[in-house]
């Protein structure tokens, strides 16, 4: 069974940085497609980053300040996240794309 697990959320101030990771389990052939979204309050959730391949792409809204890559052999995806600003406080998910598994989120909160 494929498991993602989220950690690295907290509470910083704008300007501030994070770094997420979401470790894989149970089927690493998953981990080569892989991406981060977003779910802020009575928002739909938002497409952040993947990697696909060891290529990365951008949503609109990290590019120029996060950044995505991957440990292969600690099967681990991280998320940096520099300049965060208050708009950018929500519950991150990682996401396999290979396998359709969602990890369960971890919050991260910006403050003005």
């Amino acid at each position: 069974q494929v498991r993602l697990v989220e950690s690295g959320g907290g509470s910083v101030q704008a300007g501030g940085s994070l770094r997420l990771s979401c470790v894989l389990s149970g089927g690493t052939y998953c981990k080569s497609h892989m991406s981060w979204y977003r779910q802020a309050p009575r928002k739909e959730r938002e497409y952040v980053a993947t990697i696909r391949d060891g290529r990365q792409t951008y949503g609109d809204s990290a590019r120029g300040r996060f950044t995505i890559s991957q440990d292969n052999a600690k099967n681990t995806l991280y998320l940096e996240m520099n300049n965060l600003k208050p708009e950018d406080t929500a519950k991150y998910y990682c996401y396999s794309d290979r396998c359709a598994a969602w990890g369960q989120g971890t919050q991260v909160t910006v403050s003005s």
